[in-house]
C-alpha cells in the first residue's frame, strides 16, 4: 500500500508528465479518454488497470461500472489521485440525469483537494452577470514570488478546471502567475451555477480580468477553448497573447464528424433551412445506431442549455472563428495534432489563413512520431 498520495512526479524541481500514446481500447473516443486521465497522474499501475478494464468495456454502462470499480480499488490502496481521476472518468460518460453523477464529481474534487492541498490555492467564486443570466464562475490562482507575466487559462466543452491542476503548478513553478477559471457551460459554472455555455466568450474573460485586476495577459484555451480563446481575444484588448491549445475553427464540423458524410451534409442543409422536426428525427436515428452520438447530443444539450437536438446544433453553430479571426491583432500561437480524431487538420490550415491581422502567428503541428 502507498501511504503518500500519488501525484505527477517532480524532476529537477519541475513536475514531470508521462510521454507516449497507448492503445488501450479499440474505440478511439474511449481510448482517448483513458489516456487523457492517465496524463495527469502518470502512474504505471493505472495503465495496467485500464488496459484490463478495457477488455470488459463495450457500452457506456460498462465504462461506468468498470471505472467506479477502479476508483474504489485505488482508494482502498491509498492511491488518492488515481482514484479521483477514475471517479472523473466514470462521471464523464454518465447521462446528465444519472443520480450517481453528482457524487462522482464530489469524489473527484475531494481527491484533488486532498492530494494538492494548499498548493491548489484558494478557490474563488467570481460573480458573473450578463443581462438576466447570473451566477458564479469558479477560479483558482497560482502565483510565484516574482511572476514573469499572467496566464489566464480555461478548458473546453466538457472540462473541469481541477483536472489541470498539475499543469498549473508546472506553469507556476516556471515563473508564471496563473489564473484558471471555468466559464459558462463548464465544470462548476454548469453543475453548481446552471450557467449554459455562451459563444460570447469575451464576457466571462472580461469578468475574470476585472475581478483579478489583470492586464496584458496571455490567454490560453484548451480543446474547444482553442475556439473560445479567439472569440474572447477579438473583443478584449487586455489580452496581449493568444494560445489556441489546440485549434478549433468550427464546433459544428467537429460534432458532425461523428456521423456519416451523407448525413453530415444533409444536417447542415436542414439546419440552414431550419427544418427542426427532420433534424431531430435524423439525429434520433443516428443516436440509436451509435451510442457515442446519443451521449454527445445529450451532453451538448446540457452544456448549451437547449431542449432538443435541433436547438443544440443551432447553438453549436455559433462556436466558430470565421467571424472573429480578422479582428485578432495579438501575437498568436496555434497548436494542433496531425492525427487528431476530433479536429481535422484542415481546421489548422484554415485558422492560419484567417488570421490576416494578427501581430504574429506561430503554428506548431504535433505528429504521431512525437507521441501526439
Amino acid at each position: 500500500m502507498n501511504n503518500e498520495p500519488d501525484r505527477p512526479r517532480r524532476g529537477r524541481g519541475a513536475i514531470a508528465f508521462p510521454v507516449g500514446y497507448h492503445d488501450l481500447h479499440p474505440d478511439p473516443s474511449m481510448n482517448f479518454q483513458m489516456i487523457r486521465w492517465f496524463g495527469w497522474v502518470g502512474e504505471a499501475e493505472m495503465l495496467d488497470e485500464m488496459r484490463m478494464a478495457a477488455s470488459r468495456i463495450v457500452t457506456f454502462a460498462d465504462w461506468k461500472r468498470q471505472f467506479l470499480g477502479l476508483a474504489a480499488h485505488a482508494a482502498q490502496q491509498g492511491r488518492v489521485l488515481s482514484a479521483g481521476f477514475y471517479w472523473r472518468s466514470a462521471e464523464f460518460f454518465m447521462e446528465p440525469d444519472d443520480p450517481e453523477r453528482p457524487n462522482a464529481r464530489r469524489e473527484f474534487l475531494a481527491a484533488l483537494a486532498s492530494v494538492y492541498g494548499r498548493e491548489q490555492g484558494e478557490r474563488y467564486a467570481v460573480p458573473y452577470a450578463v443581462g438576466p443570466v447570473q451566477g458564479l464562475l469558479p477560479a483558482y490562482r497560482f502565483t510565484p514570488p516574482r511572476p514573469k507575466c499572467t496566464i489566464v487559462f480555461f478548458g473546453g466543452f466538457d472540462s473541469s478546471i481541477e483536472e489541470l491542476t498539475s499543469a498549473f503548478l508546472f506553469l507556476r513553478d516556471a515563473g508564471y502567475d496563473v489564473i484558471a477559471f471555468e466559464g459558462p457551460g463548464q465544470g462548476g459554472a454548469l453543475y453548481d451555477a446552471a450557467l449554459p455555455m455562451t459563444a460570447d466568450w469575451h464576457r466571462p474573460v472580461s469578468t475574470i480580468l476585472d475581478h483579478f485586476g489583470a492586464d496584458r495577459v496571455a490567454l490560453i484555451g484548451l480543446s474547444l477553448g482553442g475556439c473560445l480563446v479567439l472569440r474572447a481575444a477579438a473583443y478584449e484588448p487586455r489580452v496581449a497573447y493568444v494560445v489556441a491549445y489546440d485549434v478549433l475553427t468550427s464546433l459544428l464540423d467537429v460534432t458532425l464528424r461523428l456521423v456519416p458524410p451523407l448525413l453530415r451534409w444533409s444536417l447542415k442543409g436542414l439546419l440552414r433551412f431550419e427544418a427542426a422536426a427532420i433534424v431531430n428525427w435524423l439525429v434520433g436515428r443516428a443516436a440509436r445506431q451509435r451510442p457515442v452520438v446519443q451521449w454527445g447530443i445529450q451532453q451538448g444539450m446540457q452544456v448549451t442549455g437547449t431542449p432538443t437536438a435541433y436547438d443544440c446544433l443551432q447553438a453549436i453553430k455559433r462556436f466558430q472563428t470565421d467571424d472573429v479571426a480578422a479582428a485578432i491583432r495579438q501575437d498568436v500561437l496555434l497548436l494542433a495534432g496531425s492525427d487528431d480524431h476530433y479536429v481535422s487538420i484542415e481546421q489548422w490550415h484554415h485558422q492560419i489563413r484567417m488570421l490576416t491581422n494578427a501581430r504574429s502567428i506561430t503554428a506548431r503541428l504535433f505528429t504521431q512520431g512525437e507521441s501526439a
